[in-house]
């Protein structure tokens, strides 16, 4: 994909760095010459602009860009950088950093944004995630609630623990996309069975997520959950 970050400060460039790993073509766009350091990313391309302003966006060819992330440390500022990017230009995804939680309820399709990353949200969704078994975590919202990435980790009592994936009945609108089993990542096949400590990751939509979680940890699960909150 062809990938355009606003903003080469540290967070921009450790993005641009593993897109770049994973085989990306990425531009970096910064307006502080002082920043401008293409030594530090030298596979990416580098622009010295301001990328709020919509001719130094057009110049750059933002049109022609896959995904743009605003990673300024700027809430304002990426917020017109994601506007320009999804209203000018028609780019698919758009992707904006929150620097402060308070501004995180402007980051909404409104505003151009597909995803919002709030440091305060992963940090927590991490720590859930490292902590929880036998409850789902909810890891990522996607377009503003539509959709959502979860994980479950197993517990030995699960209902469905050494059965293969096409023998769990998941609802409508939920989809098994990974499983994390000790270091290992696996793509999910029908015939592959589910063990206890295995994490489940799911793209499911908001309303069915209380489903997903009675189907992979039992009925009751639901009702334990909100009786522990």
């Amino acid at each position: 994909m062809r990938i355009a970050i606003a903003g080469a400060g540290n967070v921009g460039r450790s993005i641009a760095q593993e897109l770049i790993d994973n085989g990306h073509q990425v531009m970096l766009i910064e307006r502080q010459p002082k920043m401008l350091r293409p030594d530090r990313v030298p596979a990416a391309d580098w622009v010295l602009a301001d990328a709020c302003e919509l001719a130094s966006l057009e110049e750059a060819n933002l049109a022609g860009c896959d995904v743009v992330v605003a990673a300024t440390g700027d809430d304002k500022a990426n917020l017109v950088v994601s506007l320009l990017a999804k209203t000018e230009f028609a780019v698919p995804r758009v992707v904006a950093r929150v620097n402060r939680a308070e501004n995180e309820w402007l980051f909404t399709e409104q505003w151009g944004v597909d995803v919002a990353v709030s440091k305060p949200r992963v940090m927590a969704a991490l720590v859930e995630e490292a902590v929880t078994v036998g409850d789902l975590v909810r890891l990522m919202t996607f377009r503003q609630g539509e959709a959502n990435l979860v994980e479950i980790t197993l517990p030995p009592t699960a209902p469905y623990v050494g059965q293969p994936i096409h023998a769990v009945p998941l609802p409508r609108d939920a989809a098994l996309v990974a499983i994390l089993r000790g270091k290992r990542v696996l793509v999910p096949s029908p015939d592959d069975p589910i063990e206890a400590g295995d994490e489940l990751i799911f793209v499911c939509t908001a309303e069915v997520e209380d489903d997903v979680r009675a189907v992979i940890l039992g009925a009751d699960s639901v009702e334990r959950t909100r009786g522990a909150s």
